[in-house]
């Protein structure tokens, strides 16, 4: 081997073993990448803890929002009764005293010459006594009506006082619930805004995840093709020098896409269909709405791939105003998914899948608020709760 191919063989190598260590410096960024991914997801889940903790505490006050409503109406309730009653105290009050008023003035009108005429006019003294009994009971009878009334102007009175101390505790009833709906107001707009601000937050940060991936990818491809062309560029040189026979040994790797997997989590009759998301709405009554809600949310960013819960048919695969992009699997047994909200769909209806093969992607289509999927799982027609065949 003469000078020349040595010079040639020992610039090759040295060439190649440059890539080399750029290579080695690019897999500590590419590292780096990772562990910066590491940090934006751990930053994600506690961002969704809070937004957890942030959706607890709204519907706390919902409920203290219902129930101060609730009291409101049953106050209201009793104001309306005490007030029938006072009208009709208030009347009666009135007729009694029409009624001795009118007694009275007769008996001074006319005087005592009256009631001696009527005495006198008797025939016998068993006449005389029962007229003078008669007279006697009149009088009698208004001094009990006044009686009478005396007590129901008390009746009234008090009738009157309750009803004040009523209407004062529903003014106290009604500030507290102005303060309330002042503070739930406010709240509502503070968790809003941290809540968006939350969701944008973790959108930038998977956003820029992904671009980490592919820039570390696209460099490492490069980087191997570089090596690799370097390489053989420099065997080729030595071949010719050494009058060899010449041959290409290049080539680099090519870039095959990511496919999604099945995916599989659990060991009961059902996996989660959305595997990658967290769990944002149970199934069954939900105070913050007063509805019953037939099934389960899992909250997860746009294009989180989604799973059939179990081996099935799929029966629709389209779209509905209510569920917008939505798949409904017989899963059999008399069991029957529907999975809603989806961004888009990887199966078609007829299509048979296996348990845990992706069916779509997650979205915030048809009656949906923030990208999530909806899974609900029937049997026989009923709505079930689907974690318990998780």
């Amino acid at each position: 081997m003469n000078k020349r191919t040595k010079r040639i063989l020992s610039g090759g190598l040295i060439f190649v073993m440059s890539f080399g260590m750029v290579i080695n410096v690019n897999a500590t960024t590419i590292d780096e990448a990772q562990q910066k991914a590491d940090a934006l997801e751990q930053q994600k889940s506690t961002a969704e803890a809070e937004k957890n903790s942030l959706n607890t505490q709204l519907n706390t006050i919902l409920g203290e929002m219902e129930d101060a409503q609730t009291k409101l109406a049953d106050k209201q309730t009793e104001i309306e009764e005490a007030e029938e009653e006072l009208v009709q105290a208030k009347v009666e009050e009135n007729t009694q005293y029409q009624s001795m008023k009118k007694r009275i003035k007769y008996m001074y009108e006319n005087g005592n010459s009256q009631v001696i005429e009527l005495l006198m006019e008797s025939e016998n003294i068993g006449e005389f006594l029962n007229k003078a009994e008669y007279i006697s009971q009149i009088s009698e009878y208004d001094r009990d009506m006044l009686d009478e009334f005396q007590a129901v102007v008390k009746e009234v009175e008090a009738e009157e006082a309750a009803l004040q101390t009523e209407y004062e505790e529903l003014e106290v009833l009604r500030d507290d619930l102005l303060v309330k709906q002042s503070n739930l107001e406010s709240l509502l707009s503070e968790k809003n805004l941290q809540i968006s601000d939350l969701e944008k937050q973790i959108g930038d940060n998977a956003a820029l995840l992904q671009d980490l991936i592919a820039q570390a990818e696209a460099e490492r491809l490069k980087q191997e093709q570089a090596a690799a062309a370097a390489a053989a560029a420099a065997q080729q040189a030595a071949q010719q020098q050494a009058a060899q026979n010449s041959g290409n040994s290049g080539g680099g790797s090519s870039y095959v896409p990511p496919v999604i997997d099945n995916v599989v989590s659990g060991n009961g009759q059902f996996t989660n269909p959305c595997p990658a998301g967290y769990v944002s709405s149970t199934f069954g009554y939900r105070d913050f709405d007063s509805s019953f809600h037939k099934g389960l949310d899992l909250a997860a960013p746009e294009g989180t791939p989604t799973y059939a819960a179990a081996d099935g048919v799929v029966l629709i695969a389209g779209w509905s105003d209510s569920a917008g992009n939505w798949i409904v699997i017989d899963h059999g047994n008399g069991f029957v998914g529907k999975y809603m909200h989806h961004s888009g769909l990887l199966v078609s209806a007829g299509q048979t899948v296996t348990k845990g093969q992706p069916i779509g992607l997650v979205g915030n289509t048809g009656n949906s608020f923030g990208a999530h999927l909806h899974f609900q799982l029937e049997l026989n027609g009923a709505p079930v709760d689907p974690q318990a065949y998780f």
